[in-house]
């Protein structure tokens, strides 16, 4: 039976739903060759992504978690990621295990859902469509529409509006500090999976209010009324 108190979910995209790493890592290693430096790899994009793609090339080209990079050299880098991802966007990402079955299992059970991510909306949309999941979602937050990214709350507050209801009666799904953070803010109860993209750190340092294994928990533990 539904828990009659949750009636909405809001889920961040990269590292919830889907793993894009492998596309990023490819993006910024193209950029980096662009300015003149070395490869990353896809090690260290995994502990750099989560705070949106200006952050992450700065990272990059900094090469450290601060992202002071210089300005001349982040210009070149991000203009060339901004072509590459624009063209390979989706092309080596995969969904993770028990993403579909949940998100059937929440419509069907007459959830409502979100998408909060601070990837920009010019390529969280086509990722959307592209994977499938668009069709799942009455509203899409990107990073570029509110003022602030996550952890700020305003997105979360955001889609809140935008799908009329109150943070008492929805959860955040995520897989990052900035997750936890932007739904503590928002006074949101968040769930946080231990596979996603969160600097490198074990997500329960941040006392979410559940941890996941895998996104297949959600719908027994919603079914329980938990």
């Amino acid at each position: 039976m539904k828990n009659i108190q949750v009636s909405h979910i809001l889920f961040d995209l990269d590292g919830t739903l889907i793993d894009s790493v492998p596309d990023l890592a490819y993006c910024v290693d193209i950029a980096m060759r662009e300015a003149g430096l070395p490869a990353r790899g896809e090690l260290a994009v995994r502990n750099w992504v989560g705070n949106g793609i200006e952050k992450l090339v700065a990272r990059a080209v900094s090469n450290s978690e601060h992202g002071n990079a210089e300005q001349p050299l982040f210009d070149v880098a991000f203009s060339a990621f901004l072509a590459a991802y624009t063209a390979n966007n989706g092309k080596y990402s995969k969904l993770y295990d028990g993403v579909l079955s949940t998100l059937d299992w929440l419509i069907d059970n007459g959830y409502r859902l979100a998408c909060v991510t601070n990837k920009a909306s010019a390529f969280t949309l086509p990722l959307l469509h592209q994977k499938g999941l668009a069709r799942y979602f009455d509203v899409v937050v990107s990073g570029d529409t509110c003022g602030h990214k996550k952890p700020h709350p305003e997105p979360l507050n955001y889609a809140l509006r935008a799908l009329q209801t109150s943070a008492d009666k929805a959860i955040m799904v995520g897989d990052s500090r900035a997750d936890i953070h932007a739904a503590r803010a928002a006074g949101c109860p968040v769930y946080a999976l231990t596979y996603g993209y969160n600097h490198g750190e074990d997500i329960s340092i941040y006392q979410p209010d559940k941890i996941l294994q895998s996104l297949v928990e959600l719908p027994a533990i919603l079914g329980a009324g938990q």
